[in-house]
């Protein structure tokens, strides 16, 4: 992939939320290869001063609450996005976390950025095909998406999850895949933007959806 970076997304520094549970190596290769800085951290004060937030995730929801409620992490997110010019991305368990409630391990609360809820897919609803939901899937949005600035419809991004958040009644924009029934694949609501694929290892176009998130901002 060929891309010109402007000298103002070269200015930007990303903040990685390192909570114990993220693909943090494969997010700063990515960002490595957008000529943008990265760096990670668990301390509150720096997630609230930070401009460019992303919450990365694999695993259980509730194991991951714990761990960002044990190290107040949750108020320094919420907290920071009341700023201006500050935004977050979430990928995989980082955008079901954004969500109101899981029922991974039992019911979990998420930090409740967004109203929707995550359940487990299962064999009815994915019409017998495999968990977890594992490889390349295909993304339905509309063409204003900010994600997806640039990228064709028809391009695929690779997926890993046993969990999927419900499209309900999402205000915003959102993609959804169809995994035997549809599900909310990414969502754009004000500064707040989620991905349940994985942009950094979806090549090309996931670079694209990395490098249109820092547009934003």
């Amino acid at each position: 992939m060929e891309t010109k970076i402007s000298n103002i997304l070269k200015s930007r520094k990303v903040l990685i939320i390192n909570y114990g549970m993220g693909n943090i190596k494969s997010l700063h290769a990515a960002f490595r290869y957008l000529g943008i800085r990265s760096e990670e951290s668990d301390r509150p004060d720096k997630i609230y001063n930070s401009n460019i937030l992303v919450l990365p995730g694999v695993g259980s929801f509730k194991k991951a609450m714990k761990n960002i409620k044990d190290k107040n992490i949750d108020e320094a997110i919420v907290n920071n996005l009341k700023k201006k010019n500050s935004s977050i991305l979430g990928i995989c368990l980082g955008m079901q976390l954004m969500g109101k409630t899981s029922n991974e391990d039992g019911l979990s609360k998420g930090l409740n950025l967004i109203e929707n809820n995550v359940r487990k897919f299962s064999f009815s609803d994915t019409k017998n095909n495999k968990i977890p939901h594992v490889g390349f899937n295909n993304l339905k949005f509309n063409s204003s998406n900010k994600l997806f600035k640039g990228i064709k419809k028809s391009h695929d991004f690779y997926f890993n999850h046993s969990y999927r958040m419900l499209i309900e009644k999402f205000k915003g924009d959102y993609s959804f895949t169809v995994y035997g029934q549809k599900f909310l694949s990414s969502f754009v609501k004000d500064n707040i933007f989620g991905t349940q694929f994985h942009p950094e290892k979806s090549q090309s176009n996931g670079l694209k959806v990395l490098e249109n998130f820092i547009n934003h901002t």
